[in-house]
């Protein structure tokens, strides 16, 4: 079973790593990258397993392709139960996207259509990938940039079916619903009213940047006024969920983010005291 688990954490990057192995940081938990520290052996299985020692943490795939219309890879998920098995982690995650076909990896994580026969698909998925890790997944919301019209129904309407057929779990990444609801043309306010709130377990948040035409989601600026705003509306629908800030280019001092990591923790208090 997920546990649940209440508190606030950084995306750990190489420009950290010296701080983390090194000194005490004040977060409660840390995520890494899951195919950053998969091959067993070298630096990387190294420094999870020490920082392992300091903090909890979540694991944080890119590469599964849940919605691979020929299923997983196999060697894939046995080197991810074993990294699992040995840094005994609060959360696997990974995305509601699809980067892999017969032998071919776009290196990217692509959009689905959300109709029946691709839910079909991804819960298969989702329950190989749970029997194999012996645990529940997190799955993450992605950003998006162009929509399918053969959908048949919104992503949180695909998103609470496929977590209900499953019983995997939400990584719910609030950036990326303000993203793909301004690149799409959806509300980010009526995904947040759709969303199945009790699912979620962890929280991303993170900053994007302005394209020719829509919005890219780079993950290399601070956290955003509208993006704050979302978060502070759905946090008091939320039980204990993990909250943490990613950061994939233009990595500043650790301060910075840990000053940004202290903006989530007030807001969460204040709308959390309001809402009491």
């Amino acid at each position: 079973m997920t546990i649940h688990f209440s508190g606030y954490g950084l995306g750990l990057r190489k420009e950290h790593y010296r701080d983390f192995l090194e000194t005490d940081v004040a977060v409660d938990f840390v995520e890494l990258i899951s195919e950053n520290v998969m091959v067993p052996g070298g630096r990387p299985r190294d420094i999870a397993r020490r920082v392992r020692e300091r903090h909890p943490v979540a694991l944080h795939g890119v590469s599964m392709s849940i919605g691979s219309a020929d299923g997983l890879d196999r060697a894939y998920l046995d080197r991810l139960k074993a990294l699992v098995d040995e840094i005994d982690p609060l959360f696997v995650s990974d995305h509601l996207s699809w980067s892999r076909f017969e032998g071919f990896n776009s290196h990217d994580l692509l959009p689905l259509p959300y109709t029946h026969e691709a839910l079909d698909i991804v819960c298969a998925n989702i329950a190989m990938a749970q029997d194999i890790l012996g645990r529940e997944m997190l799955i993450e919301n992605p950003s998006s940039y162009v929509a399918f019209d053969g959908s048949t129904m919104t992503e949180w309407q695909f998103i609470d079916v496929m977590c209900a057929r499953t019983g995997c779990h939400l990584l719910l990444d609030v950036n990326n619903i303000y993203v793909s609801g301004t690149n799409n043309g959806f509300d980010p306010y009526d995904y947040l009213a759709g969303v199945p709130a009790d699912r979620v377990r962890q929280i991303h948040l993170a900053g994007h940047s302005q394209g020719q035409g829509r919005l890219i989601d780079t993950h290399d600026e601070p956290v955003p006024d509208p993006v704050w705003d979302l978060f502070a509306r759905i946090y008091p629908r939320l039980g204990r969920v993990a909250t943490m800030i990613e950061r994939d280019d233009n990595i500043p001092p650790l301060q910075d983010m840990l000053d940004e990591l202290d903006v989530a923790r007030r807001i969460a208090g204040d709308v959390t005291a309001a809402a009491a």
